[in-house]
């Protein structure tokens, strides 16, 4: 059965990534988002409601159903926990390529994937909510240094504060809605992380991708970005799979994670999602294109895997 596919905020950076990559393998794809894309980017977007709007998913099954889609590529932070607890609901023979509800949500919300992998024994900054804490002097007392205020289900540098000796902020005013961490300074990267299920003999595998500077070493958002070379950054890949087998997430996967000064990588975020770096991985879509074709596909199987990572670098 040839995919026909549909990407889910095609004009964001995720999405284009992906719409590119299927166009280039020559398979149909549709977008949708709340944007009109530009003309000449060769594929049609459909619009739909805001990511939190209760309609979001119900349209998005309407919208499968009237074009024949099979394969659903969800490239949105905010639509992911109602998309994987509604999954089935597109159809038996329709791919929704997303995790478990769980695991969705874990990943969701910064302040329970912290307990859930710091309770795992993975690397993650020193964390609270603000009612930890008395004030912000408190917070950096506790924590260490300066710490970053940022909403729980944010994404990437929406809503994020520095809180230094220097910052004025109401910290009284501040819900625990937010989380606070310790402020990691290091390199960043983007791991990406792709699960397979453990009975047809593949192994799920990790992509490290680097950020290059300059940057902006508060937000992360870097100049340019560049892939790992064989070797480089394996302590990266590793910590990015063990936050994925320990938040039980499956399929394609962004992680994002620093170095401390002492060049220990911890994580920041996980996005249960492909990112937008993918073009740098083009592995991940191959094994999304691979497990569509697999009648026996069960992206939850990947939880019971307890092979030996595998990383795709070597």
């Amino acid at each position: 059965m040839r995919p026909r596919v549909l990407v889910t905020g095609a004009c964001g950076p995720a999405g284009k990534a992906i719409a590119a990559q299927l166009k280039a393998r020559g398979i149909p794809v549709f977008g949708t988002d709340i944007r009109e894309l530009p003309d000449g980017a060769g594929f049609t977007v459909l619009p739909v409601p805001h990511a939190t709007d209760a309609e979001r998913v119900s349209t998005l099954r309407r919208l499968v159903s009237q074009e024949g889609i099979n394969l659903v590529i969800p490239t949105v932070s905010e639509e992911l926990p109602q998309l994987a607890a509604f999954r089935a609901a597109f159809g038996a023979d329709v791919r929704v390529m997303i995790g478990d509800p769980g695991p969705v949500a874990l990943a969701h919300d910064k302040l329970f994937t912290a307990w859930q992998l710091h309770a795992a024994g993975v690397p993650v900054p020193r964390f609270g909510v603000p009612s930890d804490f008395a004030d912000a002097d408190a917070a950096m007392a506790a924590l260490g240094g300066p710490v970053v205020v940022t909403p729980r289900a944010s994404r990437g540098g929406r809503g994020v504060t520095v809180v230094d000796g220097g910052t004025e902020m109401d910290w009284q005013r501040l819900p625990d809605s937010h989380i606070v961490q310790e402020f990691i300074p290091g390199n960043e990267y983007r791991p990406m992380v792709f699960g397979t299920p453990a009975h047809n003999g593949a192994a799920p595998f990790v992509v490290v991708v680097a950020k290059v500077g300059p940057a902006d070493r508060i937000l992360g958002n870097a100049v340019t970005t560049r892939r790992a070379e064989a070797g480089e950054a394996i302590d990266v890949g590793n910590v990015a799979m063990a936050a994925v087998r320990a938040l039980g997430l499956t399929g394609p996967v962004e992680v994002d994670v620093r170095r401390r000064a002492d060049g220990t990588p911890v994580v920041l975020t996980v996005n249960a999602r492909f990112g937008s770096n993918s073009g740098l991985a083009p592995e991940l879509l191959d094994a999304v294109l691979a497990s569509f074709i697999l009648p026996s596909f069960n992206p939850a199987s990947f939880r019971h895997c307890m092979g030996p990572f595998a990383d795709a670098m070597g």
